[in-house]
């Protein structure tokens, strides 16, 4: 008798937590997973290695705890419990090669081999994004309710843009002509 009521409880909180969560979630683990398996070596060495985490359950052991714990916590405090805060990833630019690194709220850029960086910072009470550069902070774009954000532009006026290909086209052409004439 307490098995079944085990194996009820343990599937009422499993299908509690698909039915209550709503949550796809970024699979952040089942990720990193698969993103560390593509950097073992050859595309033979990766595919033995990914064909033993499937026979041990690696892959389903860590897309379950996703599925189950860590999306589920992602819904409900609004943060990645795995998120890579820290980590440091290394990106080619027109201007050189830059160091981004993860903070719990945003970026910190620094062009390889300088010591000044560029920080920016993602404030989810405002639901801002701003750039901090030596000390001074100014809000670069605010995300409304209404599926817009507004920018702010380089010559200090705002343009609202639509959060999709559209708007990125409009925000792109907006700071082109602006840096264009600001070079001036």
């Amino acid at each position: 008798m307490n098995k079944s009521r085990l194996k009820l409880s343990a599937t009422i909180v499993i299908c509690a937590a698909f039915l209550f969560t709503s949550c796809v979630g970024s699979f952040s683990l089942h990720s990193r997973l698969s993103a560390w398996n593509q950097t073992l070596g050859t595309k033979f060495v990766n595919e033995v290695v990914y064909l033993a985490c499937n026979i041990v359950p690696v892959y389903g052991v860590c897309y379950l705890a996703d599925a189950l714990v860590l999306n589920s916590i992602e819904f409900w405090t609004g943060s990645n419990p795995m998120a890579n805060v820290g980590d440091v990833k290394k990106v080619k630019g027109e201007n050189g090669n830059y160091l981004v690194k993860t903070l719990e709220n945003g970026y910190s850029i620094t062009k390889e081999g300088e010591t000044a960086s560029m920080d920016l910072i993602y404030d989810k009470e405002a639901n801002t994004w701003n750039v901090v550069s030596n000390g001074v902070s100014a809000e670069l774009l605010q995300i409304n309710n209404n599926g817009t954000a507004t920018m702010c532009l380089p010559n200090g006026q705002a343009m609202n843009v639509t959060l999709d290909q559209q708007g990125v086209n409009a925000a792109r052409q907006a700071t082109m002509i602006n840096s264009y004439f600001a070079a001036r």
